[in-house]
């Protein structure tokens, strides 16, 4: 280890030698705030300094700071596009910050027609949310995350994160799963699920959130698992609910679709008192969906308020709530199977039946946020999260498939409860020690999490004549025996597995030379027990690990850095081994460098990075287990992923937002104890992965609000979902290609996309033995053909 920390550091020295030459520490800076007549924060407005080129805007809470300015005295210029310009006298010394505030004429509610007006770049973003608990620019970050805004996600008319989310981001993609979660793969492995900085993981949970809750995205690649739990080396995603703005304010969408799609949302916000102390959102949801296959529906409805309270300047509480309900068809109906390879059946074919039992879920989250500034430069923040998932339902897998396409369908049982508990107290803090500045970062995790399920109730449906996909016949499936659900579930469950976790971490960000370059030292000690109760008897494990994290990354210019990082995991794994036993945690690690770039006084934005990342004992499925459902695992000796990844977002020219992102991977196993498997390719990515989203709207003339987008979505050389199958037919290359038209004023808002403009058979899938016999079948689920989304809002 220590060999590659001094390596990575001899490279990032190497990279930022220029940077050293040109650095001098005889500057002074500007820090400041902007906030509007109501005193709320006014983001994106521009800073600079009259007569010079030199500037930036503010960030999403109101705040600027313009970095080595030369002692001398100044007038700083505050500016938006539609807005009076305000100008200010400051002097400038060396070693000094000087401290400026404006406050702007117009409203909170003013600027936001404003914003509407002159399309705001909403495609980019230029900090982290609170929630991943950096105070650091994303540009000074020895880190590569991505961010998927509430406006993106918008424009493409995305309702939950099974659908095209992953298209804004170099190198992940959604796999083909159940119907309840999201399974999403990044740099060739399963990532983890975070929401508002919490870990919200469960093995077959929770309920994937719906987008009428979401202000913004966060893909974090690499570890970080100092900070953030237990963290997987190829990222996360970190989901960020809506929160109160304090502007009074609202907007109301209805939207209809294809496959009899109808779906309203309600979003409120602004403040229950006339001082502003108290603060709400609310948002709620409800929807109709069915499918291109026949028999395949999924409702749901959302409700989520959120009440934020704040005491004064420095010391605030914010309580959320977010219930999610969903009932759909029985869970794996958009399955399919042939004994003689991917795509030989109809788009809409489906296995399920009309009458077969449905699954409903029920999920509860609630967060807990207490916020306290000792000082300007000092802050403490607690949060407490509890989750609750509720499943009752059913799923569907088939126990014989013949070579002629006759089908024997097994319907199982599935109930589920899972239970999450997670606490976090940290502390952010800046100081100086001589002309060297340190971003302090403390704290500790705590978290419980639990999961049963009954899965022990099977049967196989039956009918007068047999069931053949090549020449299905429905509707004559014969009574079928009902569930026992007599019991409670913990006493009818066969699968138990409870995980409690501790960490204590540590980082400081070290900047020298008016922190042009930065030092990021970290490390996290962490604490597992995990105790499994399942269908080959009780198992646990008790572990703990210290994981430490090395970044460098220095400012060649104000718009463009370089970095590298190196970081450590140690990731709980849950299960049974086939050789008898309990998975044990894997261990990881991450070399990755990378640059970033702002181009064009920062409206849009490009990081290109390559990496490397290790692990060991990496539990995957073994392909000879009986029940999908309930497999047993293989540890893996070591495993290797390498890859390039490149990001372009944000406005290209006025009116015109660009996504495009690129990715190279290649993921494979490199040690074991079993020599045949050295060299197979671990499942769940393509070697080349290309998406592109752009959207372009009229800003004057006669065409004033329209708009028109376009993107394709391309997965070159897929591998498949499983591995250990005797037949590894790949995947055929996938593209999509998706449009929209548009049209919005301060008030309305249109929005019409058509998907799948091609209408190519899509689809994901794997070879599998249905029959155990050592012969493999193949199986997959299909997109739908071209379709549309409708979607009309008004802003009141």
């Amino acid at each position: 280890m220590k060999y590659l920390i001094h390596k990575i550091l001899a490279l990032n020295l190497l990279l930022i030698l220029p940077i050293l030459a040109l650095a001098q520490a005889n500057f002074g800076s500007i820090k400041g705030h902007v906030k509007t007549a109501d005193g709320q924060p006014a983001d994106f407005v521009s800073i600079g300094i009259k007569g010079a080129t030199k500037g930036t805007s503010t960030n999403e809470n109101g705040w600027f700071e313009l970095k080595r300015v030369q002692p001398g005295t100044y007038t700083i210029i505050a500016s938006y596009v539609g807005l009076e310009t305000q100008e200010k006298e400051v002097t400038i010394k060396v070693g000094e910050t000087a401290t400026l505030n404006f406050t702007l004429k117009e409203s909170a509610s003013a600027l936001r027609e404003v914003v509407v007006t002159g399309n705001k770049n909403k495609y980019k973003v230029k900090n982290p949310s609170a929630s991943l608990r950096l105070e650091t620019p994303l540009e000074e970050l020895p880190q590569n995350i991505q961010v998927v805004t509430n406006k993106v996600i918008s424009d493409q008319q995305i309702f939950d994160m099974l659908e095209g989310v992953t298209r804004n981001v170099s190198g992940a993609l959604k796999l083909e799963h159940w119907d309840n979660y999201a399974l999403i793969n990044m740099r060739g492995s399963q990532i983890a699920a975070f929401r508002n900085g919490m870990n919200v993981q469960m093995p077959w949970g929770p309920l994937t959130e719906d987008m009428s809750i979401v202000d913004r995205i966060e893909f974090v690649k690499g570890p970080a698992g100092f900070m953030m739990s237990n963290g997987e080396p190829s990222g996360f995603y970190n989901v960020v609910t809506k929160k109160p703005t304090g502007v009074n304010k609202g907007e109301a969408n209805i939207s209809l679709g294809s496959f009899n799609t109808y779906r309203a949302t309600v979003d409120l916000d602004g403040n229950l008192t006339k001082n502003g102390k108290l603060q709400y959102r609310l948002n709620v949801m409800g929807q109709l969906k069915e499918s291109h296959r026949q028999f395949d529906w999924n409702d749901r409805y959302t409700v989520a308020p959120v009440l934020k309270y704040s005491f004064n300047d420095n010391t605030s509480i914010t309580a959320e709530y977010t219930y999610q309900y969903s009932k759909m068809a029985m869970i794996g109906a958009a399955y399919v199977f042939s004994p003689n390879t991917y795509g030989d059946l109809p788009r809409d074919f489906t296995t399920t039946e009309k009458n077969l039992p449905t699954t409903s879920i029920n999920d509860h989250s609630s967060f807990l946020t207490f916020e306290h500034k000792f000082s300007p430069k000092w802050k403490f923040t607690t949060q407490l999260a509890y989750f609750n998932f509720g499943q009752q339902g059913s799923s569907m897998w088939p126990s014989n498939l013949a070579a002629n396409g006759d089908l024997t369908r097994s319907v199982g049982i599935w109930d589920a409860k899972g239970n999450n508990t997670v606490g976090q107290f940290f502390v952010n803090g800046d100081v100086k020690t001589g002309s060297v500045s340190h971003r302090f970062l403390g704290g500790v995790d705590l978290g419980r999490k639990s999961y049963m399920a009954d899965w022990g109730q099977s049967f196989e449906l039956t009918s007068s004549q047999i069931f053949n996909i090549y020449h299905p016949v429905y509707g004559t499936t014969a009574q079928f025996p009902a569930f026992d659900r007599s019991k409670p579930l913990k006493d009818r469950a066969g699968d138990d597995e409870l995980l409690r976790y501790a960490g204590f971490y540590a980082q400081d960000e070290v900047g020298f030379f008016d922190n042009i370059l930065r030092l990021t030292l970290a490390g996290r000690y962490t604490i597992v027990k995990q105790d499994i109760t399942d269908w080959s008897g009780p198992h646990s494990t008790d572990d703990n690990k210290f994981t430490p994290r090395v970044g460098l990354s220095g400012s060649i210019d104000k718009n463009t850095s370089v970095y590298g990082l190196y970081d450590e995991a140690f990731v709980p794994q849950s299960g049974t081994k086939t050789d008898g036993g309990a998975v044990t945690p894997y261990t990881g690690n991450n070399i990755e460098f990378g640059i970033k770039r702002d181009w064009f006084g920062g409206r849009w934005n490009t990081t290109a990075s390559v990496y490397q990342i290790t692990k060991k004992g990496v539990a995957q499925a073994d392909p000879s287990s009986a029940n999908p459902n309930k497999p047993t695992y293989l540890q893996l000796g070591q495993t290797r992923a390498k890859g390039v990844e490149l990001d372009v977002k944000g406005e290209v020219v006025k009116g015109l937002n660009l996504v495009f992102n690129y990715a190279f991977t290649n993921n494979e196993i490199t040690e074991d104890v079993t020599p045949e498997l050295v060299g197979q390719r671990i499942p769940g990515y393509a070697k080349h992965l290309t998406n592109t989203w752009l959207s372009y709207r009229f800003i004057n003339g006669l065409l004033k609000g329209f708009g028109a987008s376009a993107g394709y979505q391309w997965q070159i050389d897929r591998s498949t979902w499983t591995w250990g199958a005797n037949d590894l037919q790949g995947l055929p290359n996938y593209f999509r290609l998706d449009g929209g038209l548009s049209w919005q004023n301060t008030k309305f808002n249109v929005n019409l996309n058509v998907n799948n403009l091609l209408n190519a058979y899509l689809y994901s899938g794997a070879a599998y033995d249905v029959n155990f016999d050592g012969k493999s079948e193949y199986y997959w689920q299909t997109e739908p053909g071209t379709n549309f989304r409708l979607s009309i809002g008004y802003k009141f």
